[in-house]
């Protein structure tokens, strides 16, 4: 039963933060400042969910073939290749690293 009530308050906050941003005034949104975070805001979760998921094992700090296969991601965004040829890359470095490594 705690799970229900859980995904019953889960639902519940989703609608009261929906809620919440739609009782903004629109003249707070237009703000230089307010525009400029709200563009950088989701580059900012993406990194952190990159690194949180690269960087890390349960609890641990880990430097294993992800973080190659980033860095190669890193690298083909430098010298500015494709979407796919950096998704691509990082996988390939991954799964080599991988099979070098055992």
């Amino acid at each position: 039963m705690n799970i229900w009530i859980a995904i019953g308050v889960t639902a519940l906050g989703c609608y009261a933060v929906k809620l919440a941003g739609l009782l903004v005034p629109a003249g707070a949104l237009e703000r230089p400042l307010v525009r400029h975070l709200a563009a950088l805001l989701p580059v900012a979760l993406l990194a952190a969910l990159t690194a949180q998921q690269t960087f890390s094992d349960g609890q641990s700090l880990v430097l294993d073939a992800r973080a190659a296969g980033l860095a190669a991601a890193g690298v083909a965004l430098v010298l500015r290749a494709p979407f796919l040829l950096v998704v691509g890359s990082a996988v390939v470095v991954t799964a080599g690293v991988r099979a070098l490594g055992g």
